[in-house]
């Protein structure tokens, strides 16, 4: 699939890309996006819920009552969860949400989507690019000459770009992400992928991972 190269204008460059079909066109594999986003989304969790049981309650170890001849059932402990204030019962406790999903499998979970947004038409090439400062003016300018600036988009690059990120930061339907660290679940929640030349290079050179 073939691919025309924009500058920061929205302009073509006169050049083209060529999209892997072992990376953007493969038969996608609804399944391993399942678990590739399940993983992601649980990673997200803090997992530091904490309720108070029983033996964890400050109170008196009193015996509330007499244990016969009340006509109600038999209390030994105010910190009973039976009682307003007491302890609760199986309550929740911290706990790593971490789910572990082979390395194969993300790896055609993001190709998957990636085939998907091939197939939606939603890749946008351009050529590789830095801001000498980060001014969210320009990188505003930028995504309406691509004609994306209502749109919710992901641009994806092969560096580490400070002032392009820094310059992304204030607007709310962009992310600037490195590539290689990716997952499958950023890929589909963006309407549109904007791809530098140097992420193009690289997934095709990766093809077989």
């Amino acid at each position: 699939m073939q691919v025309d190269v924009l500058n920061m204008n929205g302009e073509s460059t006169g050049r083209s890309v060529e999209l892997d079909s072992a990376v953007f066109g493969i038969e996608p594999n609804d399944h391993a996006i399942y678990l590739d986003v399940k993983r992601y989304q649980a990673s997200l969790r803090q997992g530091t819920h904490k309720s108070k049981e029983r033996a964890e309650i400050t109170g008196s170890t009193k015996k509330l009552k007499r244990q016969k001849g009340t006509g109600t059932a038999r209390a030994g402990s105010i910190k009973s969860p039976l009682f307003r204030g007491g302890g609760r019962v199986f309550g929740p406790r911290p706990r790593v949400y971490d789910i572990k999903v082979n390395k194969k499998v993300r790896s055609l979970a993001r190709k998957s989507a990636l085939t998907y947004k091939a197939k939606e038409n939603a890749i946008v090439v351009v050529e590789d690019f830095d801001f000498d400062t980060p001014k969210t003016k320009t990188y505003a300018g930028f995504l309406k000459g691509l004609n994306i600036e209502a749109k919710k988009a992901l641009h994806l690059r092969a560096d580490d770009c400070d002032n392009v990120w820094l310059a992304s930061r204030n607007l709310k339907k962009v992310m600037v992400q490195k590539a290689s660290s990716v997952s499958t679940y950023e890929i589909l929640n963006h309407q549109v992928l904007v791809l530098s030349e140097g992420v193009v290079a690289s997934f095709n050179s990766n093809s077989n991972d």
